[in-house]
C-alpha cells in the first residue's frame, strides 16, 4: 500500500508540475505577445512622427534657404557700406569688433588693397637739413660721440617744420641714449614726446607709425610696475585704429605684447594674423580683383572668402565659424544644442536628412539640412509612455493571475500530498493495533483448550489495543470536525486531578514499563474547572505520546498538576530529542513534523499538536513550549478557573 501511495504522490507531483509548466507558459507567451506589440506600435509612430516631421519641415526648408540667403545679402550691403564709410584702420576694426567677419580686406575704388597694407619702399631723405643729418650720423657712428649726436639730432628735430622730420629726429636721439647707456632720459623723452602731441601720428620713411616703436622701446627698457604699465599703453596703440599705422606694423607690435605679456587682451590680433596670411597667399592684386561676389574657398585651407557686391571689402571665415552663423539664422538668435536646421559645408558629409536642400546661389555648393533627433521624441514620448503603461499593466495583470494560479496549484498539490500522507499514516497506525489484536485471537483460537489466565491476560491487550485504535479513531474524527467546523464540547465542572488519573490511566502500562520513568505530581488546592473533561484527557495523552515517541530509550516523563492566580495549569516534560527554536512556531500547524524521518519511526501523521492547540484554545486557555535541542521539551496548558466566562468551541 505504501509503494502505491509514493507512485500516486509521484503521479500527482508530475502533474503539478505540468500544470505549473503550462501556466508558466500561458503567461510567458502573452507578455511576449504584449511586448512585440508595443515594440511594433512604437516602432510605427515613430516613424509616422518622422514622416510628418520631415514633411513639415522640408516644406519649410525652402523659406529658410531664402532668409539664409536675404540675410547674407545684409550682411554684403553693411560690408560695403562700413568698407567705404571711412579709414580703412577703422572699417577693419569696426567689422571685426561686430562679428560681421573674422577678418576682413579693404580695397579702393581702385581695386587696391589699402588695409591690411601691404608696406611702401623707403622714401629718400628730404633735401632740408641734409647736412645736418649726415653730420649727425657721422657722429653716431665714431667711438664715443653718441652723447654728441644725441644733441645732433635734438637740433635736427628742433628745427624741423615737418611732423615726420622732428619724429624720426627725436627717434634718432633717443636711440643714441639708449646706446649711450643713458635710458632714463631716454624714457622721459618718450615721455614727453610720443605720448601725446602733434608727433603721436607722425611717419617714417617705410611709413611706419613713429610713436608706436618708441612705445615697444619703452616696453624693453622698463620692469616691474614701470614694465606693465607701459605694456598696458602700447596694447592701448594697438587698439586704436585712428591711427595711421600699417597692418604690418601692428601686427609685428602685438607678437611683442603678447611675448611680453601672454594674457594681454587684443581682440584683433587674430583677424590681423588671418588677413595677413590670405594676403601672402594670393598669387597677384590682379587675381583679388577678379572674384565674384559669392561665398567661394580661399587659397588658405578651411577658410571662405566673400566678396562685398561693390568689390571694396573681401571678408573672411573660417568653415565653423560660418556653420554657427547660419545656423543661428535658420533656428533664431538663440539655437538650442541640437537645433532643427543644419548647414553643410562643401565635400562634408550631411547628417539629419538623406535630401539636403541647396543653400542658394550665393552660397554655391553649400545644403540646409534637417536633423529630427529631439523634436522626435517629444512627440513620440507621450504615445511611447502610453504604450508601456498599458503594457505593463497588462503583463502586471498576466503575471499576477499566474501568481495566484500557481499558488492555488501549489495549495492543491501540498493538500493532495496530505492526503495521501494521512491515509498512509492513518493506514500504518491503524493496521497496528488491528493487526496485534488479529494475532491474539488467533493465539486463543488456535488453543484446543482454553486456559483462563491465558484468555483473561490476551482479551486485556485486546482490550488494550482496542483503546489505542478507539483514540485513534477519535483524533481522526476530531481533526474531521475541526476541519468542518462541527466539533462540539460539553462543558461541565471538572476536577483537574480526574483527568490526569483518566490520563494516566489510559496511558497504559507502557510507561511502567523498564527503562522509563514516569512521575505524577499533582499539587494539593487544585480549582475546579470548567471543561469537557475526555477533551482535556485526549489533550494530555496527545502529549505523553509524543514525550513517550521523541525521548531516548532511558526515558524520563513527568506529568504535572499546580494552581496559578485564576488559573489552572498542566505541565507534560520529558528528556527527548528537543524542538529547534525556528520549529516551535510551526509544530502547531497540521500535519507538520519537525522530524520526518523519527515520525515515520515512531508513528503519527502530525495532528497530535494541532488538536491539543484546538481544544486549549476551546476552552479559552493557553499552550507554551520550553524546548532545548538534545535536552527535552516541557509543553505547559494554562486553563481558567471554574466560574470564569465559558468557552464556546465554534
Amino acid at each position: 500500500m505504501a509503494v502505491g501511495t509514493q507512485l500516486g504522490s509521484v503521479a500527482s507531483d508530475r502533474g503539478s508540475w505540468l500544470a505549473l509548466l503550462c501556466i508558466l507558459v500561458g503567461v510567458l507567451v502573452p507578455t511576449a505577445g504584449v511586448l512585440w506589440f508595443m515594440n511594433e506600435a512604437m516602432t510605427n509612430q515613430r516613424d509616422a512622427a518622422r514622416e510628418k516631421l520631415e514633411a513639415a519641415y522640408r516644406a519649410q526648408l525652402t523659406l529658410v534657404t531664402d532668409r539664409l540667403n536675404s540675410s547674407w545679402e545684409k550682411r554684403a550691403g553693411e560690408l560695403a557700406r562700413r568698407a567705404s564709410a571711412g579709414p580703412a584702420p577703422a572699417a577693419f576694426e569696426s567689422i571685426v569688433r561686430d562679428q560681421l567677419a573674422e577678418a576682413v580686406v579693404i580695397f579702393d575704388r581702385a581695386g587696391h588693397v589699402t588695409y591690411p597694407a601691404t608696406g611702401r619702399s623707403p622714401e629718400a631723405e628730404p633735401g632740408e637739413h641734409r647736412d645736418q643729418w649726415l653730420n649727425a650720423r657721422a657722429l653716431e657712428r665714431t667711438p664715443g660721440r653718441l652723447r654728441a649726436a644725441a644733441e645732433a639730432y635734438g637740433r635736427i628735430a628742433a628745427q624741423a617744420t615737418g611732423e615726420s622730420e622732428a619724429a624720426r629726429a627725436l627717434q634718432a636721439q633717443i636711440r643714441c641714449l639708449v646706446q649711450g647707456g643713458d635710458a632714463p632720459s631716454a624714457l622721459r623723452a618718450i615721455a614727453r614726446q610720443f605720448s601725446r602731441g602733434r608727433l603721436v601720428r607722425a611717419l617714417d620713411l617705410q611709413g611706419r607709425l613713429v610713436a608706436a616703436d618708441e612705445q615697444l622701446l619703452a616696453v624693453h627698457l622698463t620692469s616691474g610696475a614701470d614694465h606693465r604699465a607701459a605694456v598696458r599703453g602700447l596694447q592701448a596703440w594697438l587698439q586704436n585704429y585712428s591711427l595711421p599705422m600699417p597692418s604690418a606694423q601692428r601686427l609685428f607690435l602685438m607678437d611683442e605684447v603678447r611675448a611680453a605679456d601672454p594674457s594681454a587682451d587684443l581682440p584683433t590680433y587674430e583677424a590681423e594674423r588671418l588677413a595677413a596670411r590670405w594676403l601672402d597667399a594670393q598669387p597677384a592684386e590682379s587675381a583679388i580683383r577678379t572674384r565674384e561676389a559669392v561665398l567661394l574657398p580661399a587659397a588658405l585651407p578651411g577658410v571662405w572668402q566673400w566678396t562685398a557686391p561693390d568689390g571694396r571689402a573681401i571678408a573672411l571665415y573660417h568653415t565653423p565659424t560660418l556653420v554657427a552663423a547660419f545656423e543661428r539664422v535658420l533656428n533664431g538668435p538663440n539655437p538650442s544644442s541640437d537645433p532643427i536646421f543644419g548647414v553643410a559645408a562643401p565635400g562634408s558629409s550631411v547628417k539629419g536628412t538623406e535630401e539636403p536642400a541647396p543653400a542658394g546661389p550665393m552660397l554655391p555648393g553649400w545644403s540646409t539640412t534637417l536633423r529630427l533627433r529631439r523634436p522626435l521624441e517629444g512627440i513620440v514620448r507621450g504615445p511611447a509612455a502610453s504604450y508601456a503603461w498599458v503594457g505593463f499593466l497588462v503583463i502586471a495583470t498576466m503575471v499576477v493571475l499566474g501568481a495566484i494560479a500557481g499558488q492555488a496549484i501549489q495549495r492543491q498539490m501540498r493538500l493532495a500530498r496530505l492526503k495521501t500522507d494521512l491515509v498512509a499514516a492513518v493506514s500504518h497506525e491503524i493496521k497496528t493495533p488491528l493487526s496485534s489484536m488479529r494475532l491474539l485471537v488467533d493465539a486463543l483460537l488456535e488453543d484446543g483448550e482454553l486456559d483462563l489466565r491465558k484468555t483473561r491476560e490476551y482479551l486485556t491487550l485486546i482490550a488494550r489495543e482496542n483503546v489505542r485504535l478507539s483514540r485513534l479513531i477519535d483524533n481522526f474524527l476530531t481533526f474531521s470536525r475541526m476541519e468542518r467546523n462541527r466539533q462540539r464540547f460539553e462543558f461541565a465542572e471538572t476536577e483537574a486531578s480526574k483527568v490526569v488519573d483518566a490520563a494516566v490511566e489510559a496511558a497504559g502500562e507502557r510507561f511502567q514499563a523498564p527503562g522509563c520513568r514516569f512521575d505524577v505530581e499533582l499539587l494539593p488546592g487544585l480549582p475546579a474547572l470548567r471543561a469537557d473533561q475526555d477533551a482535556l484527557v485526549a489533550v494530555l495523552l496527545n502529549l505523553l505520546d509524543n514525550a513517550y515517541k521523541f525521548s531516548p530509550e532511558e526515558k524520563h516523563i513527568r506529568l504535572r498538576a499546580f494552581p496559578e492566580p485564576g488559573r489552572v495549569c498542566f505541565a507534560v516534560a520529558d528528556n527527548g530529542i528537543g524542538i529547534a527554536p525556528r520549529e516551535r512556531k510551526k509544530i502547531f500547524r497540521r500535519f507538520y513534523q519537525a522530524d520526518q524521518r523519527l515520525s515515520r519511526a515512531a508513528g503519527g501523521w502530525g495532528l497530535g499538536l494541532s488538536i491539543v492547540e484546538f481544544i486549549v484554545r476551546a476552552h479559552g486557555g493557553q499552550i507554551l513550549v520550553e524546548s532545548q535541542p538534545g535536552v527535552g521539551s516541557t509543553f505547559m496548558i494554562a486553563l481558567p478557573c471554574a466560574g470564569a466566562p465559558e468557552g464556546v468551541a465554534a
